[in-house]
This record gives C-alpha cells, sequence and structure tokens, in this order.
C-alpha cells in the first residue's frame, strides 16, 4: 500500500476590484490560478460592481455599495475557506508560479511570522519607488526585514493570527489600513516580515489618484493613533506626522488644506464608537521600540 500523499496548503485568496480594470484582473486571476502546490479558495469582491464572467474555480460576491477597501476585504474573508488567507489587488499579478508554496514554507519554519509581504515591481520598468519598501531605512527592495506597516497589494497571513487582529479597519476607506493590521499582528505576539526575494508584480502608478488622498491620508493617521496607541504616544505620532507633512506639502496650499482639513476631521470624527478596539497592549509598544520603530512616527 502506497502512502498517502501530503495535504497541500490550503489558501483563501480575496481579490478586491470595483470592476474599472477587466483586463488587469483577468491577468491577476489568470497568475492566481497558474499557482502550484497549493489548494485555493478564490473569492472576486466586487466593490459597488456585480462580478460575472469569472473563470471557472472563482467566485464572486457582489457587494450593492462600494465599502471602500478594507471593508471590502473584510467582506470577502467569511466566504473563503482556508488555513491562509491572501489578499491581493485587481491590478497586481504573481511573477512565479511557486509563490504561494515558498511564501507557505516560510510561515512553517518561522511561527512567529504572522503576515508576509512580498516585493512589489513594476517588470516594465527599473525604477520602483521607494514606498513600496515598508522600511524608515530604504536600503535596498531586495532585502528582507520585520517591519511595522505594509502595502496592501498582495498580503498573506494565516487565518488565525487575521482573526485575532480583528481585521481590516473597516472604517478607514482608503489609506493607513495596512499600517493597523501590521501593529495588530505585532500586538498577537507575532512579528511582520518584509519578503525583498518575493515578487508580486504591480504597476507604478501616481498614489496621489484618489481624489481625497491628502485629506485621508490626514484623517486615518490621527483615527490609527486614537484607536491603537497609548498617551503620549498618540499625541506624539500624530504631532511629528503633522510636522512631517507640513514640510513635505509646504509648496502645495491646496494640499495642506486638504490635509488639515483631515486632520481635524480625524479628531472629531469616529466610526467605531458602538465597536472600539483595545489599545496596543504596553507590551507592544516595547517591542516595537525594540525592534527599531517605536510608535512616534
Amino acid at each position: 500500500m502506497k502512502n498517502a500523499s501530503p495535504a497541500l496548503p490550503t489558501v483563501g485568496v480575496v481579490v478586491l476590484t470595483m470592476g474599472a480594470r477587466p483586463q488587469e484582473l483577468d491577468r491577476a486571476l489568470k497568475s492566481l490560478l497558474a499557482q502550484r502546490n497549493v489548494e485555493l479558495d478564490v473569492i472576486v469582491v466586487g466593490n459597488g460592481w456585480d462580478p460575472l464572467g469569472l473563470p471557472e474555480g472563482v467566485r464572486g460576491k457582489y457587494l450593492e455599495d462600494n465599502l471602500g477597501i478594507p471593508a471590502g476585504r473584510n467582506a470577502g474573508v467569511p466566504h473563503v475557506a482556508g488555513e491562509y488567507l491572501c489578499f491581493v489587488d485587481d491590478d497586481c499579478w504573481f511573477l512565479d508560479d511557486n509563490f504561494l508554496e515558498t511564501a507557505i514554507q516560510r510561515f512553517k519554519k518561522h511561527p512567529k511570522m504572522g503576515l508576509l509581504q512580498p516585493r512589489i515591481t513594476d517588470p516594465e520598468r527599473d525604477d520602483d519607488p521607494t514606498r513600496w519598501i515598508p522600511r524608515l531605512n530604504k536600503r535596498t527592495a531586495i532585502e528582507s526585514s520585520r517591519v511595522f506597516h505594509v502595502g496592501e497589494t498582495c498580503l498573506l497571513m494565516p487565518r488565525y493570527i487575521f482573526d485575532e487582529t480583528g481585521g481590516w479597519a473597516g472604517g478607514f476607506w482608503y489609506a493607513h489600513e495596512g499600517i493597523e493590521l501590521a501593529w495588530r499582528v505585532w500586538d498577537t505576539g507575532h512579528h511582520v516580515w518584509y519578503a525583498g526575494d518575493l515578487r508580486i508584480a504591480h504597476p507604478v502608478v501616481d498614489q496621489r489618484r484618489h481624489e481625497e488622498f491628502y485629506r485621508l491620508n490626514a484623517r486615518n493617521r490621527v483615527w490609527l493613533a486614537k484607536r491603537n496607541l497609548r498617551w503620549p504616544f498618540s499625541w506624539i505620532y500624530v504631532s511629528s506626522w503633522a510636522l512631517i507633512e507640513t514640510a513635505r506639502l509646504r509648496k502645495e496650499p491646496g494640499a495642506v488644506r486638504q490635509y488639515f482639513g483631515g486632520w481635524r476631521a480625524g479628531w472629531r470624527e469616529n466610526p467605531w464608537y458602538s465597536s472600539p478596539r483595545p489599545k496596543l497592549k504596553w507590551s507592544t509598544h516595547l517591542r516595537m521600540m525594540l525592534a527599531g520603530r517605536p510608535p512616534i512616527i
């Protein structure tokens, strides 16, 4: 009698889209379905769009209204099964057909790793933005390290850790939801890993293409601090970023006005009054400081 083959690792994949990039979505799904040695359960979440005409083996979840990016991702999670969760944007694609297999091997080898972001690259260019490297000290994009925020283009994590974090910060709509998720992973006692040797493709685009980029950037920065950081870290974090952004935008008065409009809104508004989360543990603040990224900037 032959030995039974080991079960393949299972991955629930949430692909978020508004339906405005059909060719890019098709490319993303083809590259996803080409992944080897994993068992996939894939759902395409249509944020205000009904995802029809999907490839065989891919299901759709229609959201009548556009809920924003983090809430849209959350909406897909209950509809996929898998020991691991993978979040994929509709305009990215896998360059290597063993990406998921290799990443999962890392989780098994390093059980304290709670979230993995690969290196984001545009294979048609040689000038990938440094903002895609989630470190203060950018060094080189291929150098791996522990990090404290992530680019949300493609992320992989064990499902139980996602559940422990409470999921994406749905009220953010857009901007900084990756920072909160990373901080919450650290708060579970795990760490977040930037894998510079694993690749995901994404075109270089202007991040300011979102109409309210500066306002949401500022508002969500305040919410991030109010929801997660203990005093005095919350005030120091918000103040330091306000100074940094003022210096960056000093030649763009319209952007400065939009930024401080969002800053004021962040202090006035709170979409989580009915369901607050506990702030990060003091031990997490200390672990972040000892790991080289105190939550003050």
